[in-house]
């Protein structure tokens, strides 16, 4: 059957497998990938089947791993790479902007690095220091990037096939709480542009915009102030590099409101760049100023006070109430 109600994680390990498959020049590389699965098992099976030459386990040393992508990729490979936690990507942060992201433009278009960066980003899993950061905005600042994050099975299966097709690098975004939310994935459907945002749940008096793992946050706000006579509507982004501000805007000329959530701080993130430009897009539209929810500026927190840092439902609510207010 082609539709099957897979968990994100196995959704991601069907696309790579696809990918895989499909094209001998894709390679996956990353720390603990082959023999043990992913620390997520995300990519079980996948060295048993392709074996070790397709799928590498890497020595700890990101720098060295992203280094070693770019040069496969200037070799007419597409390497996926994994970057086991969030908070690891930062040795090869240089290798990622400075060569990475600048190759295209260096060579006058003559040279591609298509490269696919995974990252299992956000928190919500209980886990130590390094391993519940949310980077994203600090990866769309950087001209040549494109950054995503899937909030679901179907878009986890489909956008990673399209992040690795592409000539340009990506930074893929995986929600890791999410991981094992399941949702139909048909796999012989025809995908939408990977960088445009869909309307999750429609509603007429507030958006709310969110990605990755606020997605599912947003769309239990949406149904809690549904139960009080509040009609949200729930606009998935998915895509953070570049931003679909087309639709958004649509939404919030309907609406006339508009909070953004995202789990990184709320201070200079994605949300900061949403709300500056949908407020010059629609400023005669809006009746209130757009608001956002996000986590504080501050270190991520140890595991027993993440709850009390991970915006939720009381606070995406309680930004909606202020907006209505107005």
């Amino acid at each position: 059957m082609a539709v099957q109600k897979l968990p994100i994680a196995k959704a991601i390990n069907e696309s790579l497998r696809t990918a895989l498959e499909n094209d001998p020049k894709v390679l996956v590389m990353g720390e603990d990938v082959g023999v043990l699965g992913g620390v997520f098992r995300v990519t079980d099976g996948l060295q048993k089947d392709f074996g070790e030459e397709r799928v590498i386990d890497t020595p700890l040393a990101e720098s060295g791993i992203v280094g070693t992508a770019i040069g496969l990729a200037l070799r007419g490979y597409r390497p996926v790479v994994e970057i086991q936690f969030d908070g690891f990507v930062f040795p090869a942060y240089d290798q990622i902007v400075t060569q990475l992201a600048k190759m295209h433009a260096r060579a006058l278009g003559k040279i591609k690095t298509p490269v696919v960066i995974r990252i299992p980003y956000g928190g919500g899993i209980g886990a130590v220091e390094h391993h519940s950061e949310s980077p994203e905005a600090l990866f769309a600042h950087v001209p040549g990037l494109k950054v995503v994050s899937p909030s679901n099975a179907s878009d986890a299966y489909w956008m990673l096939q399209q992040a690795i097709q592409s000539d340009d690098p990506v930074i893929f975004f995986e929600p890791k709480r999410r991981y094992w939310d399941k949702g139909d994935v048909d796999t012989e459907a025809v995908p939408g542009d990977l960088h445009k945002a869909v309307v999750a749940r429609e509603g007429t008096d507030l958006t709310l915009v969110a990605y990755g793992p606020m997605v599912k946050v947003c769309l239990e706000a949406a149904a809690a102030a549904a139960e009080e006579g509040t009609s949200l509507e729930v606009v998935d982004l998915r895509s953070i590099s570049p931003m679909d501000f087309d639709t958004v805007q649509r939404s919030v000329e309907k609406t006339r409101h508009l909070v953004v959530a995202h789990e990184a701080a709320v201070f200079l993130g994605s949300g900061a760049e949403l709300a500056a430009r949908i407020t010059e897009r629609c400023f005669y539209h809006l009746e209130a100023p757009v608001l956002r929810v996000g986590g504080y500026h501050a270190p991520y927190p140890p595991a027993r006070l993440e709850e009390e840092y991970l915006p939720g439902l009381d606070r995406v609510l309680d930004a909606v109430d202020r907006s209505l207010a107005y």
